[in-house]
């Protein structure tokens, strides 16, 4: 995006005479190879989301959440409810392909249809899904439908002191905005928060990357990677 010059002489941002603000986004199925994103369901997904997330013993993927752990299922569960009737944010379980197994959650959120900006977050993967081909490709799946929506920004933002996260973000392809320094507090707890973001005008060069990664020639016949997608995307950072 360039600057303009207005009849004051004045530098203006560039005109978007063609641009309209997308629609809203509504629970729709998004399909790929290794995983499927569908409307969260409570009575469906609450049992299975549940014990996937028993599995970490040690409870650390709670840490920079605003929620949980939950002290059992009930709890989990009527939380599961009340975010399944939310729109904003607007919640996806990550189901596992093929075996069909409900392995995390994902969010739509901070949804500004007039500005063209939208946010992922609520990102709660169990340990089935963490560090798998299928947690990368729910991230595509999810950008490119924002993107196919008409969004012009597509923002990830985190606790600066989640290393992880920040690095799934790096590695996703988000580019650094910087720190919101005192930007909330999260379970009594001072949070800054670091800003990072895609724009439309770095997507289809973004998505080539993906589908290139995610292609079957990119694995072994162990299910390993061949080239890692962070070589991929660190080929468009500084662009």
């Amino acid at each position: 995006m360039g600057t303009q010059t207005n009849h004051l002489n004045q530098p203006v941002g560039e005109s978007l005479p063609t641009w309209k603000p997308p629609a809203q986004p509504v629970h729709a199925q998004m399909t790929g190879r290794f995983c499927r994103l569908a409307p969260l369901d409570a009575i469906a997904n609450a049992r299975a989301l549940h014990a996937a997330y028993q599995l970490d013993t040690t409870g650390k993927m709670w840490t920079y959440l605003p929620y949980g752990p939950f002290a059992d299922f009930e709890s989990y569960h009527a939380w599961l409810e009340s975010m399944a009737k939310s729109t904003d944010p607007l919640f996806y379980t990550i189901i596992n392909l093929p075996n069909q197994a409900p392995v995390g959650l994902a969010a739509y959120l901070r949804i500004t249809p007039e500005s063209g900006s939208i946010e992922v977050g609520h990102l709660n993967y169990s340990p089935l899904l963490q560090q798998t081909p299928a947690a990368t490709e729910a991230m595509y799946l999810m950008m490119a439908h924002a993107f196919s929506l008409g969004y012009r920004r597509y923002e990830w933002k985190c606790d600066s002191l989640n290393a992880p996260s920040r690095s799934a973000a790096q590695r996703l392809g988000f580019k650094f905005e910087g720190i919101f320094r005192q930007a909330t507090v999260v379970k009594g707890r001072n949070r800054d928060t670091a800003w990072y973001s895609i724009i439309d005008a770095e997507w289809p060069a973004l998505s080539e990357i993906f589908q290139r990664w995610l292609s079957p020639d990119n694995f072994d016949h162990q299910g390993l990677q061949r080239q890692r997608l962070s070589e991929l995307t660190s080929s468009i950072a500084n662009r």
